[in-house]
Formats: structure tokens, C-alpha cells, sequence
């Protein structure tokens, strides 16, 4: 075996990691060793949000500054151990009728991905075989709008939801923006929670006009913060929590309290996304922010 490679065994599996060294994120100093070792040590706290679900993943091979690419579909030399799904594919620009899935329901599964580069995960709003069991709403700003303003969209979009009984908990994206996860029933379809989300987007947006917008349209963007009420189509995933995010350094997308989102609204904390040490320091503090995501949430309102 190359020197540069080794056999180690995770739960009872074989895996071969491989250029631990290598820089994934050059300008950080952070190796694929490095990555491996935050999403073991996340695996407690990330693996519920990933299991039982699609995973796209994000490789990039030769790290941040390389060439990168998008995979649905499972990796030439997939271990036989590795859960697969073959699910339909709506939307796909390949005219594929189905894809074999990769499903990480384990820390072996996690770890192999980690190895294979695979950066960023990215999930649908549904376990496999089901209706969304997530609402999610993606805060994305137009410079000069950041994060600060995000925040202030977050507190309105939550005031709202919670008059429908829909309880929203944020996270960072892990680049610019951030998002509002909301734990629904699982009973209804995309299109209905597509539909709510929209609705509710709408509303904020007529609201306050000069600084949230609905539309998707870029040029009416600048300034603004856009809700992305899109991402609970059947074709669209979103960031998994805790998924590392493909920066100049190594931040994550990171659970936040409302407390934390209320003061950066406020201006009274400097808004900021996480760096992959500091998750794991508030995921020692916090544990999971997001645990309640896990379980059933109500049926969302009819028209």
C-alpha cells in the first residue's frame, strides 16, 4: 500500500483514507485529515439531520481553490456497505428516470464520503419513501444587505410562522446568507409546503418592500433580502446542518439561538458565520440546537 495510504477500521468497517495532508482549504492551512477529523467528531450531532435522506454531495478533489463537482448518483467504487436508494430524480437535466442514492445513516458511510472529498452535503426536506417532514426557507441577501439584515428577516419570517403554530430555528448557512428550518407534519405534499412557504414569503415581502423580496429575479435583489421559498421543491436540497461549506476557510453551516439572531439583528453582536472549531465548541456548549427538527411538527395550514 502507498505510504500515503492506510487501512483503518470504523464501526466495524474497512476503510482506506488517503493524502491526509493534502490541503483542502489552502488559505486556512486545512487538510483532508482535518476534514475527516471534524465530521467524526460532528457525526453525534450531524448524522440525525442526515439519516434516512438523499445526500448531494460537493467533492472538491483538490480543495477549495480546484475544480469541483456535484454527485447524486454513487461513486465508482462504492463499498458494499454503503446504504443506496434508487429514487426518481424530479427535474433531472439528464433525463434520468431513477438514481442510486447514497444514504448516511453511519459513521463509516460519513467518513468514506469525507475521503472521497466530498466537502459539502447537501439534503432534501424528506426521508426517503415520504412527504417533506421540513419546511425551509433559504434568507439569501443582495449586497449591500448581509447577514445583520438576514437576521432581522428571520425574527419577522418566526413571528409569522409561530401565528400559524409552525415553530422556525435558524442556522447559518455557512457562506453569506442563512436559513429557518421548521419541523412539519410529513403528511403533506412538496407542493403544498412549497406553496405555504411562498405565501408566507410573499406576505413579509409586501410588508416591508424596501428590504425583502420574494421574487426570484436578481436585479430586483440588491439591497434586499431574498426569502427562497423554492427550496421545499421535490428537485431542491439545502445545506444539511453542520455540513462544512466550501469557503476560504472552514466554516459550517451552524445552528444559532434566537437570542444570538435577535442581537445581530440588533447590531448588538457582530453577524458572522462559524468556523468548523468553533461549531464543535457549541456543539459542546449547546449540544444539538436542532434536535427538534427530528421530530413530527404540525400540519401546515390549509389555503
Amino acid at each position: 500500500m502507498a505510504p500515503d495510504r492506510f487501512l483503518v477500521s470504523i464501526g466495524g468497517r474497512d476503510l482506506e483514507l488517503s493524502n491526509l495532508d493534502k490541503l483542502m482549504f489552502p488559505a486556512a492551512g486545512f487538510t483532508k485529515g482535518e476534514v475527516i477529523d471534524y465530521y467524526t467528531r460532528v457525526a453525534p450531532v450531524i448524522l440525525p439531520h442526515l439519516a434516512d435522506r438523499a445526500v448531494t454531495r460537493i467533492r472538491f478533489p483538490n480543495g477549495v481553490d480546484g475544480v469541483h463537482f456535484f454527485e447524486k448518483n454513487k461513486p465508482g467504487g462504492t463499498p458494499d456497505w454503503v446504504r443506496l436508494e434508487t429514487l426518481p430524480v424530479p427535474g433531472s437535466t439528464k433525463s434520468r428516470e431513477t438514481i442510486d442514492f447514497v444514504v448516511v445513516d453511519d459513521l463509516p458511510t460519513l467518513v468514506w464520503l469525507a475521503n472521497l472529498a466530498a466537502l459539502e452535503l447537501h439534503t432534501p426536506q424528506w426521508r426517503v419513501g415520504r412527504d417533506p417532514d421540513l419546511l425551509v426557507v433559504d434568507l439569501d441577501p443582495g449586497a449591500p444587505a448581509g447577514l445583520k439584515e438576514c437576521s432581522a428577516v428571520a425574527v419577522l419570517m418566526r413571528d409569522r410562522l409561530a401565528e400559524d403554530g409552525v415553530a422556525a430555528y435558524p442556522k447559518t448557512s455557512g457562506k453569506k446568507g442563512m436559513q429557518l428550518c421548521c419541523p412539519i407534519s410529513g403528511t403533506q405534499s412538496a407542493e403544498t409546503v412549497s406553496a405555504y412557504a411562498k405565501k408566507v414569503a410573499e406576505e413579509l415581502a409586501a410588508m416591508v418592500p424596501g428590504s425583502i423580496t420574494a421574487k426570484m429575479a436578481k436585479a430586483v435583489r440588491p439591497g434586499k433580502v431574498f426569502i427562497d421559498w423554492s427550496q421545499n421543491a421535490a428537485a431542491k436540497t439545502t445545506v444539511t446542518p453542520y455540513s462544512l461549506r466550501a469557503q476560504e476557510f472552514p466554516t459550517a453551516s451552524t445552528p444559532l439561538t434566537w437570542d444570538e439572531v435577535e442581537a445581530v439583528a440588533t447590531g448588538e453582536d457582530e453577524a458572522r458565520q462559524y468556523r468548523a472549531d468553533e461549531v464543535l465548541d457549541r456543539v459542546e456548549e449547546h449540544g444539538d440546537l436542532l434536535a427538534d427538527l427530528l421530530e413530527p411538527g404540525p400540519e401546515l395550514p390549509a389555503d
